[in-house]
C-alpha cells in the first residue's frame, strides 16, 4: 500500500517533459528505439550497464543468505557508473528470481538488510523527512531480516517515520533488540521493531536472530541506544538464547562492523554472551557501517559477512552441514557447486585482544561455507539468476514497475535538474590530495569561486572546510540536483571570524589536520541535512529558472546501451578477508587508495603580487567554529577569539549542499546539451 502511495504521489507532482519532434526519441534516433526502450524497462533511463562479469556461478548451500547494508538511498543505482548500474527494480526481480530457484534445489534462500537507509542519494535525501519517497520503494524486497542504522536515528522525524511506518511493514522481521523510542502517545520507551525473531524455514531450520546496533550516541533525545553489554544481561535476551524450543541456528544481524577489533563494534560482546551459553550451536553474523565488503571467521562454526555499501554491493552467503531433524533440508543441492571451505579463525584480525577472552566453540565442525561479494549490476543479476528465468525474461513486472516508480520519482523530486556538465571525474581516494582528480581539489577551486560575501569581497579570506563533508566521489557527465546530495547531503552553513591577523590563520589548518577527526554534533534536526519539500530545489540562493533538464535533453550515443562483455578486468572492488582474496564476483583491477587530510583550505582575493595579506576573514563550516576558535587561542598561534564573535559568512541557506552546484553553472556550462559521461571511479580518463 505504501508503495502504490508513491506512485500516487509521484505521478501527482511529476511534470513530464515531452520529446522533441518525429525522427527522434528521447534517448537516440527512432531506428534504435526498439533496443533502447527494452533497455530502458531495465535500470534507469540514462545508466549503463556492466561490460565486465562474473567470474563463476554460486556455490549453493544448505542455506543461502543475499544480504545488503548501508544503502543509504542509491536505489535508482549508480546511473554514472557502469559496475553498479542497476536500480532497485532490478534487485526485486532478482530477488524472486533467486527464491524461485532456491526452491527448485530444495533449500533454503534468506534476504537480509543491516540498515542505514538515508543521507546519500537524492531519492531518499530530497524530501522532509528523508526517506518518505525512498523508503516505500525500498519495502518491495520481502526480506526475512532487517535491522536498525545510525542514521535512522539522528533526526526526530526519521526515526518517527522509522517507528511508525518503516517498522510495520517489516512487522515481527525488523529487529531493533537494543534500540527503543518514546511513543508519541503513551510517552513511554518501547523497541522500535521487534527484540528477537524466533522462525523455522521453508526447509525446517529454526532459527533465532537477533538486529544489534553497535553503541551510537548520537541519537536524538527521542531514542535509546541500550549498550550491548547491558542488553546481554537482560532476561529477554538470556531466554531468547537458551529458548524452548530448538535453534539450529543463531543469525546475528546489526549495524555493527563485523571485525571483533574494530573500535565500534559490539558484536564481540554479542557474540560472547551467546557462545557461552550455546558452546557448540552455529552462529551466522550480518554487519555493516564501515562500508567495506569484508567476511570474518569469529570460531569454527561462527563467521559474520559485511556487504559493502551504496547499492556498489550485494553480500552472498552459503552454508551447508547443519545439524536439523527436518526432514525436508538438502545439505548439498545437486547440480550446483556446494559450499567446500571449513571456518578456521585468523587470531590476528579477528579481535582486539587475545581469542582467549572470547569464549568460541572447541567441538569438531562439519560447517562448510562459501561467501562472494556481487557487483549491482543487471549483468551480474542476469547471469547468477539463470536457470530460473530465461535471460531476455529476467525482468519481472513488479521489478518494473518498481524502476518505473523511481523514474518518475526522481522527476517529480526533479532530481534529474541539470546544473553543468562535469568534465571529468573527481575522486576522494583515488587520486593524492591536491592532485587533478581528486575530489579535494576540485573543491579547493569551487569555494574560492563562489563563497563570497559581496560585501566583503575584495578583503582576503581563507576557506577551510572538512573532507569529511563529502560523502561520496563526483562521476563525469551531468551534474544534477540528486548529485549534489551524492557528493554532500549535508547542509552545514559558513561562518566566519572577520580580519583574522593573516599570521596566526595560516596555522589553523596544521593544527586541524594534526589533530582529531571532527565529529558533527549529531542533536541533528531535518535543517542538518539537505532535506527540501517534494516539490524539491528551490533555494533562489543558487537556482536560477531551469533552463536544461535531464529528462528532456539527454541523449545517449547510439548503441550505448548494447555493449559486448569484455573479459579484461575493469577498475573496481578488491577484497581480500579471512577466506582470501577470491570473494570478488567479478575481477577487477584494484583501484588506488590515497589517505586524504581532515580538513582543505581555499583562498581567495589574496594580493595579486604574491605577497601575504595583513589580516584575512577566516571561513568555515558552523560545526567546526569550536575547533578553530581553540587553534586560533593556543598559546603558540597567540589568538584571543571566543564563539561570540563567529558570525555567518553569507546566507545560511547557502551550505555544503549549494556551493557546487553553483560552481557548476558558472564553471561546467559547456556541452549541456550532450555531456559525455565517464566509465565511472577509478577509470583511466
Amino acid at each position: 500500500m505504501r508503495f502504490q502511495g508513491l506512485v500516487a504521489v509521484a505521478s501527482a507532482i511529476a511534470t513530464v517533459s515531452a520529446c522533441g519532434g518525429e525522427e527522434h526519441s528521447c534517448y537516440g534516433p527512432l531506428k534504435d528505439d526498439v533496443v533502447l526502450t527494452r533497455n530502458v524497462r531495465r535500470m534507469q533511463p540514462e545508466a549503463s550497464n556492466a561490460t565486465t562479469g562474473p567470474r563463476a556461478p554460486l556455490e549453493w548451500g544448505q542455506i543461502n543468505f543475499l544480504h545488503t547494508t548501508d544503502t543509504h538511498g542509491w536505489l535508482e543505482g549508480h546511473i554514472k557508473e557502469q559496475n553498479y548500474g542497476a536500480d532497485w527494480g532490478d534487485f526485486v526481480s532478482f530477488t524472486r528470481h533467486m527464491k524461485q530457484k532456491a526452491r527448485k534445489l530444495g533449500v533454503d534462500l534468506l534476504l537480509v538488510d543491516t540498515g542505514d537507509l538515508h543521507d546519500g542519494a537524492g531519492l531518499s535525501d530530497a524530501t522532509s523527512p528523508n526517506g518518505l519517497v525512498s523508503n516505500p520503494i525500498f519495502e518491495n524486497v520481502d526480506y526475512d531480516l532487517l535491522t536498525i542504522g545510525n542514521h535512522e536515528l539522528y533526526v526526530t522525524e526519521i526515526a518517527y517515520e522509522t517507528f511508525s511506518n518503516f517498522s510495520k511493514v517489516y512487522g515481527d522481521k525488523y529487529l531493533t533488540s537494543n534500540v527503543q523510542i518514546k511513543n508519541p502517545t503513551s510517552g513511554q520507551f518501547e523497541y522500535i521493531g521487534a527484540q528477537y525473531r524466533y522462525f523455522t524455514t521453508e526447509r525446517g531450520l529454526n532459527i533465532m536472530a537477533f538486529g544489534v546496533l553497535f553503541d551510537f550516541t548520537g541519537n536524538s533525545n527521542v531514542s535509546k541506544v541500550i549498550k550491548a553489554a547491558d542488553m546481554v544481561k537482560e532476561q529477554w535476551f538470556l531466554d531468547a538464547v537458551n529458548y524452548k524450543d530448538p535453534i539450529d541456528l543463531f543469525v546475528l544481524t546489526g549495524h555493527n562492523p563485523v571485525r571483533f577489533n574494530e573500535s565500534s563494534s559490539s558484536f564481540d560482546t554479542v557474540f560472547s554472551a551467546i557462545r557461552s551459553q550455546r558452546p557448540d550451536v552455529p552462529i551466522q553474523g550480518f554487519g555493516g557501517h564501515t562500508h567495506i565488503r569484508d567476511f570474518a571467521v569469529w570460531d569454527n562454526k561462527a563467521t559474520a559477512l559485511e556487504s559493502g555499501r551504496y547499492c556498489e554491493t550485494l553480500g552472498w552467503l552459503a552454508m551447508s552441514g547443519l545439524e536439523c531433524s527436518a526432514k525436508k533440508v538438502k545439505k548439498n543441492p545437486k547440480g550446483v557447486p556446494n559450499p567446500t571451505r571449513s571456518a578456521v579463525p585468523l587470531r590476528s584480525t579477528s579481535t582486539a585482544n587475545s581469542t582467549a577472552a572470547i569464549p568460541t566453540s572447541t567441538t569438531p565442525s562439519t560447517l562448510r561455507y562459501a561467501r562472494r561479494y556481487l557487483d549491482w549490476n543487471r549483468l551480474t543479476f542476469a547471469y547468477h539468476a539463470k536457470g530460473s528465468q530465461a535471460l531476455s525474461a529476467f525482468g519481472t513486472p513488479k521489478g518494473a514497475a518498481v524502476s518505473t516508480s523511481i523514474t518518475n520519482a526522481r522527476t517529480a523530486l526533479n532530481l534529474t535538474k541539470l546544473y553543468g556538465c562535469a568534465p571529468a571525474t573527481y575522486c576522494q581516494y583515488c587520486q593524492p590530495f591536491g592532485a587533478p582528480g581528486n575530489i579535494f581539489t576540485l573543491l579547493q577551486t569551487a569555494l574560492s569561486t563562489v563563497v563570497v560575501n559581496e560585501t566583503r569581497k575584495t578583503v582576503p579570506r581563507l576557506i577551510i572546510i572538512n573532507t569529511g563533508s563529502v560523502r561520496f566521489d563526483l562521476a563525469q557527465g551531468p551534474f544534477t540536483y540528486d548529485d549534489s546530495f551524492i557528493v554532500s547531503p549535508f547542509s552545514d552553513s559558513f561562518q566566519f571570524i572577520p580580519d583574522v591577523p593573516y599570521a596566526q590563520a595560516k596555522q589553523v589548518l596544521d593544527i586541524l589536520n594534526a589533530g582529531p577527526y571532527q565529529k558533527k554534533k549529531r542533536d541533528l534536526e531535518s535543517r542538518d541535512f539537505a532535506f527540501s519539500a517534494l516539490t524539491a530545489d528551490r533555494d533562489t540562493c543558487i537556482d536560477p529558472p531551469l533552463t536544461h533538464n535531464l529528462a528532456a535533453k539527454r541523449s545517449l550515443p547510439a548503441g550505448r546501451l548494447i555493449r559486448r562483455t569484455n573479459t579484461s578486468p575493469t577498475p573496481g572492488y578488491t577484497t581480500l578477508d579471512d577466506f582470501g582474496s577470491d570473494g570478488d564476483d567479478t575481477i577487477h583491477s584494484t583501484i588506488p587508495h590515497y589517505p586524504q587530510p581532515n580538513d582543505l583550505q581555499a583562498n581567495a582575493s589574496f594580493p595579486l603580487d604574491g605577497s601575504a595579506p595583513e589580516k584575512v576573514d577566516l571561513v568555515f563550516l558552523d560545526f567546526i567554529a569550536s575547533y578553530i576558535v581553540n587553534a586560533l587561542n593556543r598559546k603558540d598561534v597567540g589568538g584571543d577569539f571566543s564563539l561570540s564573535q563567529v558570525e555567518y559568512y553569507i546566507d545560511k541557506k547557502f551550505t555544503t549542499n549549494s556551493y557546487l552546484p553553483a560552481y557548476a553553472k558558472v564553471a561546467w556550462q559547456e556541452n549541456l546539451e550532450d555531456c559525455p559521461v565517464g566509465e565511472g571511479i577509478g577509470f583511466a580518463q
